[in-house]
């Protein structure tokens, strides 16, 4: 393919992405009955208390995903070394990929292609354990909020409830033991003859060491915090006679079954207020502000970050080095 043409398919390609982007979050937005309650929620209620709420919500979304861009930083100067603002870039592109694409997959695509073309695989490789790590945190707090849960609104026998315990215990242990050995997969990987001849992509696994894996885990624990925070803030607002302790447990649990269900961003956000209508039924009557909380949460998290992610993506070389200096 000659240089004009890459530059033209690398045009057609950008602005193709934006579009389809775009359809799918217009669609998805005309079509959102939950918004439509929270808007209506919002028309009772004084303009500066919104604006205040909605900015604070607002400002810790930008701070979690800064949070991520400085994560992604650390993780890919094993790969290599970007700039901070090129990781910030590097992490709205992917969401904006990920936003029409199934377990937001697109998102390693609009993160690796700010990379040199030789190492864009290991990116993903580099990405995947920020994923992995994330997931770990989810999965530690969704399996304590379960068995919390299970104790206080599950009739069960003790010595069931002694075993759920038990299972919850080696839950936990299996994904943090897993997390700071991750090394172990380079060697997993390097005794099966097929994966053998790609190991100059996966090596990358035996060079994090456990100091360093312990500094990405309490990135990953901020933003844990950040976006546990956005929902108590909405929650605190819209029902103020919720307990935190019953919100961090029920977003725990939110989390941790979103985590586990395969979905696309867009369409989520009807898992998302399915299930938190569910589980928050068990402490308040107040549905219609549950599904509002969770679609607000949804639209201020991935919705808004894919359209601020648009401009980023024209600036991606699919045949070259996206770095700038």
């Amino acid at each position: 393919m000659t240089p004009q043409y890459k530059k033209i398919f690398s045009i057609l390609l950008k602005v193709s992405i934006v579009v389809f982007a775009f359809w799918f979050i217009y669609v998805k937005l005309i079509a959102n009955n939950d918004l439509k309650k929270f808007i209506s929620l919002l028309n009772s209620m004084p303009k500066v208390q919104i604006w205040t709420i909605i900015s604070t919500v607002v400002g810790l979304m930008l701070l979690n995903w800064g949070l991520e861009a400085v994560k992604w930083k650390r993780l890919i100067k094993q790969v290599e070394p970007i700039s901070l603002w090129l990781a910030i870039e590097s992490v709205f592109c992917g969401l904006t990929w990920a936003v029409f694409t199934p377990n937001r997959i697109g998102e390693y695509g609009g993160r690796v292609f700010f990379l040199s073309p030789k190492r864009r695989i290991v990116g993903v490789v580099a990405m995947t354990v920020g994923q992995i790590g994330q997931l770990v945190l989810t999965n530690i707090f969704g399996a304590i909020a379960v068995t919390v849960f299970i104790y206080r609104f599950t009739p069960i026998d003790y010595r069931l409830f002694l075993a759920v315990c038990v299972i919850s215990i080696g839950f936990c242990l299996s994904f943090i033991i897993f997390f700071f050995n991750i090394r172990w997969l380079n060697g997993i990987l390097l005794s099966i003859r097929f994966t053998r001849k790609y190991k100059k992509f996966y090596s990358i696994l035996a060079r994090y060491k456990k100091r360093e894996l312990l500094r990405i885990l309490l990135f990953c624990l901020a933003r844990y915090l950040v976006f546990s925070t956005q929902y108590y803030i909405m929650f605190e607002w819209l029902i103020p006679e919720l307990h935190i302790l019953d919100v961090m447990m029920l977003v725990s649990i939110l989390f941790f079954v979103q985590s586990s269900l395969p979905s696309l961003d867009l369409f989520d956000v009807g898992i998302r207020s399915f299930t938190a209508s569910y589980f928050f039924g068990f402490v308040t009557s107040n549905i219609v502000a549950v599904i509002a909380v969770t679609a607000s949460i949804w639209l201020i998290n991935l919705i808004i970050p894919a359209i601020l992610g648009s401009y980023f993506v024209f600036k991606l070389k699919f045949f070259g080095s996206s770095q700038r200096t």
